[in-house]
């Protein structure tokens, strides 16, 4: 969401048309660099694949790959790329691999790992063929193993550095299908793809088959790189000191990517990452535009480092504020679903009405994370709290004279069942509807109004695939400055009336 004030040109009636359904795929992280950029951001699959092909390799004897954020086919593409990886690796020389799996359940559907890891086991049974000791070593669900952003919850690190790099976790199997299979039957409710708990494989006679030992070669791979900064840390910095690490294995680490650019990390990446330059928050800044961003831990990098273009702090200090409101840490997100809606709405109120800023932009993540769990009683109320939010805001937008734009990257709580080609929920041998965690491809709304709306400014109705790139020359337009020429086009005109 965004507010604007003594906006000169530009705005859209508020009938929510809608955009967003890119390619039939559902939004992530990346999507939403888009609607800042001007334009569609980042690699595909494809040109992963491309510079992987092309690209001399070290080995690497462990590689951790995170599951990735995408639906089926997007998650081919990746495991596609994790194919590259390990052929690469086993063809420079490498005799001992180790694959530590990362299970998603959040976008894409909950159960999918199974066949994820029958379809990496077959990979790795090739490998073993030629004499490559080839394995998956341990685990975990995305939400409660290693995946944690933006310095919210060092434990769910802790757990995955417990798994993979030392060996230990509180589930022992002898392979991977037998942890995930058995997890799930024990417990189906906690035991989901998301919070699958820490597992090791261990051999015949009880040890783990892959810690991280002095000399090994890692590489990070995910679909999630904001989701790797935090493990990235652990491996690589010597001082490291936000939970004990036991040991610290003197390794070669490499990420797919160069997680973080202000702070090189890491040093050593495999692909060079996408440049995001001249963002719609850069041409602001260096237009004399006041900005205050705000949102609590779990999305503040969406209103800030992916708002940038994948770019740590200000451009310009003396004309933005950013400010981070700490997420409940070490629950799920059901069991506080108003979240920090509340406490971010005031926040963006105060900042509207203070008048110090021209752009107030602000993230309230009820929709999307509680979505996630699954929990439909707790996403009602998340939901409920986030409508409370917006309203504080837009009462603050009235007293001002602003302009408001209400929008999202992707959606998810609008839609909480699997539904069968017609459309009809899908329901599991008890006759219950099944839960649909995943981000959905319903396209979204987007809602521009508020007093200072600019007369005969109305939705254009010329543009037969407008999307989130869309959106940052409508914002643009909206301060009273024309888009750059390489941005995708503005979603509104001014019509005589």
């Amino acid at each position: 969401m965004e507010a604007h004030q003594g906006a000169r040109d530009g705005g859209g009636a508020a009938d929510g048309r809608r955009h967003g359904e890119q390619r039939g795929r559902p939004q992530c992280a990346r999507s939403g660099t888009d609607i800042r950029a001007g334009r569609e951001t980042g690699r595909s699959g494809a040109g992963f694949r491309e510079d992987i092909r092309g690209r001399r390799f070290q080995v690497h004897p462990a590689v951790l790959p995170g599951r990735h954020s995408a639906p089926h086919r997007p998650a081919q593409r990746r495991r596609r790329a994790l194919q590259l990886l390990l052929q690469g690796a086993s063809e420079r020389g490498a005799k001992r691999i180790r694959v530590h799996v990362l299970t998603d359940g959040r976008d894409v559907a909950d159960g999918s790992s199974v066949r994820f890891v029958e379809m990496l086991e077959e990979d790795l049974a090739r490998l073993r063929e030629k004499g490559v000791d080839a394995r998956i070593a341990s685990g975990g669900g995305r939400m409660y193993v290693t995946m944690d952003r933006y310095e919210n919850d060092w434990q769910v690190v802790k757990r995955g550095w417990d798994a993979h790099v030392l060996g230990e976790a509180p589930h022992r199997f002898r392979s991977a299908l037998e942890a995930l299979r058995k997890l799930r039957e024990e417990d189906p409710k906690k035991a989901s793809d998301q919070y699958l708990p820490p597992f090791v494989v261990v051999d015949g006679s009880g040890e783990p088959v892959g810690p991280v030992r002095d000399g090994d070669a890692v590489v990070t791979f995910n679909f999630r790189a904001d989701r790797m900064v935090m493990l990235a840390k652990a491996l690589e910095y010597e001082g490291f000191d936000r939970f004990d690490r036991v040991r610290f294995p003197r390794t070669r680490y490499a990420g797919m990517l160069q997680y973080d650019g202000e702070l090189k990390l890491p040093r050593h990446y495999l692909v060079a990452p996408p440049e995001i330059q001249r963002t719609s928050g850069e041409y602001l800044a260096r237009n004399g535009v006041r900005t205050y961003a705000c949102s609590e831990t779990v999305k503040f990098g969406h209103v800030t480092f992916f708002w940038n273009g994948n770019r740590s702090g200000y451009f310009d200090q003396n004309l933005e504020k950013y400010e981070e409101i700490p997420s409940d840490a070490g629950i799920p997100f059901n069991v506080q679903p108003k979240m920090k809606a509340l406490e971010i709405a005031q926040k963006a109120r105060d900042a509207i009405l203070s008048q110090k800023f021209d752009q107030v932009r602000v993230n309230i993540a009820n929709g999307d994370m509680v979505g996630h769990t699954g929990d439909m009683e707790a996403t009602i109320v998340g939901c409920k709290a986030a409508d409370e939010a917006v309203k504080i805001i837009l009462d603050a937008v009235e007293q001002v004279g602003g302009v408001f734009v209400v929008t999202a990257d992707h959606g998810n709580a609008e839609d909480m069942a699997k539904r069968d080609k017609s459309g009809e929920p899908l329901r599991d041998k008890d006759g219950k509807v099944q839960t649909l965690t995943s981000h959905t491809l319903n396209p979204v709304p987007i809602a521009i109004g508020g007093p200072g709306l600019a007369p005969g400014v109305r939705f254009r109705t010329d543009l037969a695939s407008a999307g989130l790139a869309n959106v940052a020359a409508t914002v643009m337009n909206l301060h009273g400055f024309q888009a750059p020429d390489h941005y995708e086009p503005t979603l509104i005109q001014v019509v005589d009336e």
